[in-house]
């Protein structure tokens, strides 16, 4: 459909001097004319088309990027100063990067090792994680769990319980999970009691609506700086991308 409207574009820019072309008006002879001289001139020049395809996405990018700057300027305190989130990495660091994540996504699962490296090798980088769960009932039960545990047992806890859900293999189940506090030393009886609290389903509600408002429909989805990162990125484009937004800050 998009490649339509070009094209009608250019037929419209090929008309010339006809400027109060009206397509509406046509008569059949005319519009006949007129879409056969837009095939042969794009048959014979194909490579407009597709500079103006080029031209077009450079556009939507641009739009999206300036978007997601307002969104995030707008939604500022509750993405870097959510004091219910967990954060890692550098505390003082001097860029923050935050994920929103779902323990049973896969891309999630994928980015996950680049993303430590990046923050461990860099180390000034502030990590944030909000617990995004949408891919279902274990996801929603791997969420809560992380966030009983850090209410609980503090953010040490959690940073265990983050890396173990994140490289843990089989089903989520409350016995899975059972297996896995005590494999990590944890008391499962204070996490298991808040797991269903109000406390931990405000927590999560709160991070779709935020999810909500910044139009983040999947995951991964990193915040940094101003910009709003959908879908896995290796780890050698994020460090572009956090020089870049260093550089930024001057």
């Amino acid at each position: 459909m998009r490649r339509f409207f070009l094209a009608l574009g250019l037929g419209l820019a090929l008309a010339g001097p006809v400027a109060a072309l009206d397509l509406g008006n046509m008569t059949p002879a005319e519009k006949s004319a007129f879409d056969a001289e837009v095939r042969s001139y794009l048959l014979a020049h194909p490579e407009v088309l597709v500079e103006a395809i080029k031209s077009l996405d450079a556009r939507q990018a641009q739009q999206q990027a300036q978007s997601d700057a307002e969104m995030v300027k707008a939604n500022a305190t509750a993405l870097f100063k959510d004091a219910h989130a967990w954060v890692g990495g550098n505390p003082q660091g001097d860029v923050t990067l935050v994920e929103f994540m779902d323990y049973r996504c896969t891309y999630c699962r994928h980015a996950y090792q680049e993303v430590n490296n990046l923050v461990k090798t860099d180390g000034h980088i502030r990590f944030v994680v909000k617990e995004f769960p949408i891919l279902g009932p274990q996801s929603d039960l791997s969420a809560r769990y992380a966030i009983a545990v850090l209410q609980a047992k503090g953010p040490e806890a959690y940073a265990k319980v983050h890396d173990a859900l994140m490289t843990f293999r089989g089903e989520i189940t409350q016995q899975s999970l059972a297996v896995l506090s005590k494999k990590l030393g944890l008391d499962v009886t204070d996490i298991f009691g808040r797991m269903n609290s109000d406390a931990v389903t405000t927590i999560i509600n709160e991070n779709r609506a935020l999810a909500d408002k910044l139009q983040i429909q999947g995951t991964p989805t990193f915040v940094l700086a101003d910009q709003m990162l959908r879908g896995y990125l290796p780890e050698a484009a994020m460090k572009q991308i956090v020089a870049k937004a260093r550089a930024a800050k001057g």
